[in-house]
């Protein structure tokens, strides 16, 4: 089981309420279960605390570069792209990956290539679409006028015909 997100103040309170079940003389299960957490967990978290007390207990920080943007500025962007392409001053609502990195870049001043923003797209919840392509001169009015009165009589259909076995065989032959 993957380490729950939150700041790490509400991940050593679940830690530490997961022992204090534990000292009260719930099962490993039973602590778990209560806490949303797997027996493997707890027990891992009761042994740590036995070894180095309750500083054992601590979140260590996680590994690898600190994300450029901070929560903040995350919600900064969210913000911009709902309010849509157009008002950011794109000249279409269609967003692109290179649109949001050109977003991010005039919003917080940090340069992200094109892949990334897709990456930090998915983070924040929004999903690739493709855009519906429809000719500028459609007319809706003029297609379902054609689909009602023109499309029965153009449309082919079979005169005579009896739907026959599906079977390869002859029937005469069974």
């Amino acid at each position: 089981m993957a380490r729950p997100r939150g700041s790490a103040e509400l991940i050593e309170a679940r830690r530490r309420q997961a022992l204090r079940l534990l000292d009260e003389g719930y099962s490993l299960g039973e602590v778990g279960r209560l806490t949303g957490s797997a027996a493997s967990s707890v027990m891992r978290w009761r042994d740590a605390r036995a070894r180095g007390g309750d500083q054992a207990l601590q979140v260590r920080p996680a590994p690898g570069r600190p994300p450029a943007l901070n929560q903040a500025q995350r919600q900064r962007i969210i913000r911009r792209l709902m309010k849509g392409a157009m008002a950011n001053g794109f000249s279409t609502e269609l967003w692109t990956t290179s649109r949001v990195a050109t977003l991010i870049h005039q919003c917080c001043r940090i340069q992200y290539h094109r892949s990334h923003a897709a990456r930090l797209l998915h983070q924040f919840g929004f999903s690739c679409q493709k855009p519906e392509s429809r000719a500028l001169e459609r007319d809706e009015a003029r297609i379902e006028q054609w689909k009602r009165k023109d499309w029965p009589r153009v449309k082919k259909t079979p005169r005579g015909w009896v739907r026959t076995s599906s079977l390869p065989t002859n029937r005469a032959s069974c």
